[in-house]
């Protein structure tokens, strides 16, 4: 059945694939931007999060929202303002929608959010399933706000999803896109140890991900969004190094140069996360790209 679904954040790799797989499927998809749209087949609704104005029409006929908006972690060095940011560009913006949703009448159904594998943070080889603990570092304490953010819709009565989103493989954005760049030249080398487990999947299972739990009402609560096969930093680096055919001949990069140059920041990619997807496989959830070597045929050839 067609729906009305809005997206925050819809401008971003994975919003953008995502609009299209929607678009294609015949739902009717509306964006919440700061700026003016240039997908034609795309209404864009202007809001502006820090200074909590939002256009009020933008939930008009809309059944689903897809919360995806939130400043990039690894964007910038992790000073306190931009911790800040990272954490009121997720939350702040959820509690804007919930706020229009108080003040008007609506017939929005269910939020589907995205979360993030840093809700686990650094766990070494421990399997995480959606009832482990969190940690109280900063990465887990983003996360923790940004669903208890979400989880407010439950006064609406709304059914909520939350996705504990892992690495997103893609070729023109993120994580791939940096470690494949030294990688090509033939200057590529693990990180830190490169024992520290990599949570990654698809692009394509990352909106197909998203669009079953539009289809499928019945989804409720927090999964972990990721292949069913992590692989550790080295393994993914030689998996890349296969793929362009380049030797990895450099030493690892020193864990204590990475923490100099990015600071607390360097968690991102020294941090150890191994989820388990069992969950959302359970559910009936198929994945197109389960290991790596597939993944990243398909994203290079």
């Amino acid at each position: 059945m067609a729906k009305k679904i809005l997206i925050t954040g819809g401008t971003g790799s994975v919003g953008k694939t995502l609009t299209q797989l929607l678009l294609s499927k015949g739902h009717e998809v509306c964006h919440l931007s700061r700026s003016k749209g240039k997908n034609p087949s795309v209404k864009t609704f202007i809001w502006d999060v820090e200074n909590q104005v939002i256009d009020e029409t933008c939930i008009d006929g809309v059944d689903t929202i897809i919360h995806l908006a939130g400043a990039g972690i690894a964007d910038s060095r992790w000073t306190a303002k931009r911790k800040e940011l990272l954490i009121k560009s997720r939350t702040e913006s959820i509690k804007l929608i919930y706020r229009l949703l108080d003040k008007k009448p609506h017939q929005v159904k269910e939020i589907i959010s995205a979360s993030a594998s840093g809700y686990y943070s650094n766990r070494g080889d421990e399997i995480l399933t959606e009832t482990s603990k969190p940690l109280d570092d900063f990465l887990s304490t983003c996360c923790i706000l940004w669903e208890q953010a979400v989880d407010l819709g439950k006064k609406y009565n709304l059914r909520i999803v939350k996705f504990r989103t892992g690495v997103v493989l893609d070729k023109d954005s993120g994580a791939l896109e940096k470690l494949a760049q030294p990688i090509r030249f033939g200057v590529g080398s693990p990180l830190g140890n490169g024992k520290q487990w990599i949570s990654w999947l698809h692009l394509e299972d990352v909106v197909n991900m998203y669009d079953f739990a539009i289809e499928n009402e019945q989804l409720e609560g927090v999964f972990n969004m990721s292949s069913p096969l992590p692989v550790t930093n080295a393994e993914l680096t030689k998996a890349v190094a296969q793929q362009f055919k380049r030797p990895i001949w450099l030493p690892n990069v020193p864990a204590f140069i990475l923490k100099l140059l990015f600071g607390e920041m360097s968690l991102v990619v020294l941090g150890s996360t191994r989820m388990d997807v069992k969950k959302i496989q359970d559910a009936g959830f198929k994945f197109k790209f389960p290991d790596i070597k597939s993944a990243l045929k398909n994203i290079y050839e």
